[in-house]
């Protein structure tokens, strides 16, 4: 009878065991996934202060100073939202736990923060410095928007279907990530914000109007066919050169003096390594064909 007490009790002991694992389990699965919310809040409220109205005034001076820098704030919401990118997939990994839902979620995440949000914040941007553009380049301009947006979902969706777990599946991508072509837009828009608060508002202007076609190349290379590298994975883990060490403190050191002029020419040149990459291939290879070879002398 007392042998039979005692396994009762072992079970019981096991049965909380495991329930306290799973309820651990859930726990964990929980963190990821708020991260991943925190990247589409971001976005959203992204796209909320770049509507707000630069003469706001209320009791709230944390909104009166958003609104009066509501492209700096919403460009600096998407950094946010970059960040929380990255830790979500950094906690999934780190628990054990990478699953398709979260997968999913964070596709859904980012086609409003590295889609919808960065061709609404450059739709209100050049709204707010074109005053005079006709009726015919606003639409061609919101059009522009959509077409990047749409290049984002469908990046994305793409990424879904043939999707590895794993870090070693993830050393380049096919056609540029939606992070880094909002990087590139983002950073952009913070040029010209510097611009502005450096007393050029002419070339800011310049960089304005030219920003939608800037728009409109980093949406067709999110479906293109170009390979583009693992940041983390690819360049920075592992044994590196010096001169590859001495590049990254120096890029540290230009974020620190000038971060905005540092984030939009970096993200602008990643963005654009690979068709530049590409058309210096093909130049080489037509350089090396139209050479002729030399005769050796008798």
């Amino acid at each position: 009878m007392q042998e039979s007490l005692d396994q009762f009790r072992s079970r019981r002991r096991l049965r909380l065991r495991r329930r306290s694992k799973r309820a651990y389990i859930r726990s964990v699965y929980f963190i990821p996934s708020l991260a991943t919310l925190g990247n589409a809040v971001c976005g959203f409220a992204a796209m909320y202060v770049v509507l707000m109205d630069p003469g706001l005034t209320t009791g709230d001076p944390v909104a009166v100073l958003m609104a009066k820098h509501k492209f700096l704030a919403a460009s600096y919401l998407i950094v946010l939202a970059m960040i929380f990118d990255a830790l979500d997939g950094r906690l999934a990994r780190w628990t054990r736990h990478t699953t398709d839902f979260g997968g999913q979620l964070d596709s859904l995440a980012d086609v409003i923060s590295f889609g919808a949000a960065p061709a609404m914040i450059v739709l209100a941007l050049f709204k707010d410095q074109i005053l005079d553009a006709p009726f015919f380049t606003s639409r061609l301009v919101w059009a522009i928007g959509a077409v990047y947006m749409s290049c984002a979902a469908i990046r994305l969706a793409r990424f879904n279907t043939s999707n590895e777990h794993g870090e070693q599946h993830h050393m380049s991508f096919l056609g540029l990530p939606s992070p880094g072509a909002a990087a590139a837009v983002i950073g952009m828009v913070l040029v010209q914000q510097e611009l502005i608060l450096h007393g050029l508002p002419t070339v800011a202007k310049v960089v304005a109007a030219v920003l939608p076609v800037f728009v409109l190349a980093n949406g067709l290379l999110m479906v293109s066919a170009f390979r583009y590298g693992h940041l983390v994975n690819r360049y920075l883990k592992g044994r590196r050169s010096i001169g590859r060490l001495v590049a990254a403190v120096i890029i540290m050191g230009l974020l620190v003096t000038s971060h905005r002029y540092t984030i939009g020419i970096v993200c602008a040149g990643y963005a654009m390594s690979a068709p530049v990459g590409w058309l210096w291939l093909r130049y080489r290879a037509r350089t090396a064909v139209r050479t002729p070879e030399s005769n050796p002398q008798a």
